[in-house]
């Protein structure tokens, strides 16, 4: 059965550091820690690789790990990012990266999307199922 899972993150910090930026694309990579409550109640780290665009429009692509619950299941489990960021507003897609949660969430499935401008508080809606 697919439930919605709502939750509120807030940034816990962001390290973000050039890879490459001698010549364009720049190239970056970020470190991030975030704090969830709500459906999802716990703390994550972050890992982004990001192409900025002469624009200053950037691409990108990241792992989480989150550990905590979902739904009240406890465990730690993994979302893949991929996304954009555009005219002040990043935009991605969220898969819940299959095989890699443990503990009550090792069976977790599931996606979600995400728009936003910065802000210090997101919201994010995850479709998520527990089973086999």
């Amino acid at each position: 059965m697919v439930q919605s899972v709502r939750a509120v993150f807030r940034s816990v910090s962001w390290d973000e550091q050039p890879i490459h930026e001698e010549s364009r694309p720049k190239l970056t990579r970020a470190h991030c820690r975030q704090a969830y409550t709500g459906d999802i109640e716990g703390e994550s780290t972050l890992e982004y690789l990001m192409v900025y665009h002469e624009n200053g429009d950037a691409t990108f692509v990241g792992v989480e790990r989150i550990s905590g619950s979902v739904a009240g299941r406890k465990g730690t489990f993994a979302l893949r990012h991929v996304g954009e960021f555009s005219g002040g507003v990043a935009r991605m897609t969220l898969t819940v990266v299959e095989g890699a949660g443990t503990s009550e969430l090792q069976s977790l499935r599931g996606s979600g999307e995400f728009s936003s401008p910065h802000a210090s508080e997101y919201e994010v809606v995850l479709d998520c199922s527990f089973g086999p």
